[in-house]
């Protein structure tokens, strides 16, 4: 198994891709910690899973103090070996009609609680190595209307993914991110049809991705078999940042 008696913290891992990444990760024998606003969603999953291989710490990625208490948890219980930085939020509006208040939390979790819970794991890592994989977003690549301070926070993740991982690499740290298409996850089940069949044309393989495939990513990067790699951003999204066929 990839990450047999390795220590996993997966943020956002209450749901979607975030519990797709802990059911994987449990799967291929890891400890795993579930990070997540949601007390009753994340205490579910751990049942579900076994309380020998997965706990669930409920996290505010917008609070150092709520940070600090998750990595000292994650200590006791299995170590930190590696983590996947999955919590996130959407936000849609014109920028004109942004206010300052709904960008600066769009940001602050997005790109803000991506830097606290990285900077701490590279804190618990130093001296032994470990792998911190961000969740970016193809948004992160190119601009959308009314997504501003989504992308900006998605495309300040990859850039910042770059500059953690080199002030890590001396340390055996590899920091990566990844990049997922739009995916079958119930955060868009309240789009029209229209609206999916659009997004799903947008794809050349003609479909939504699911959590299982990003997931599998996930895993990928967190594991040894990507130990050469680091300082880079893995596209997960059916072709859809290659251009028009």
């Amino acid at each position: 198994m990839k990450m047999q008696d390795r220590g996993i913290i997966i943020t956002g891992g209450a749901s979607g891709i975030g519990a797709a990444t802990v059911r994987r990760t449990v799967t291929e024998g890891a400890r795993v910690i579930i990070a997540d606003m949601h007390q009753e969603a994340g205490d579910a999953l751990a049942r579900e899973l076994g309380s020998e291989r997965c706990r669930f710490v409920q996290t505010d990625v917008a609070s150092t103090d709520s940070v600090t208490a998750l990595f000292r948890e994650a200590a006791d219980f299995c170590g930190v070996d590696g983590v996947f930085n999955n919590a996130g939020i959407g936000g849609q509006s014109m920028a004109v009609d942004y206010s300052d208040e709904d960008w600066q939390r769009v940001v602050e979790i997005n790109l803000g609680g991506v830097f606290r819970v990285a900077r701490e794991a590279m804190r618990h890592m130093q001296g032994k190595g470990g792998s911190i994989v961000n969740c970016a977003s193809i948004l992160g690549h190119f601009g959308q209307t009314q997504t501003a301070a989504y992308s900006a926070a998605k495309g300040g993740v990859i850039n910042l993914t770059r500059t953690l991982a080199l002030e890590g690499a001396g340390q055996g740290i590899r920091v990566t991110s990844l990049s997922p298409g739009y995916i079958a996850t119930p955060l868009l089940d309240a789009l029209d049809k229209d609206v999916l069949d659009f997004l799903t044309g947008l794809h050349p393989v003609g479909r939504l991705g699911t959590a299982d495939e990003v997931a599998n990513a996930a895993v990928f990067l967190l594991s040894d078999e990507a130990s050469f790699i680091t300082g880079v951003d893995l596209l997960v999204d059916g072709g859809f940042t290659a251009g028009k066929s």
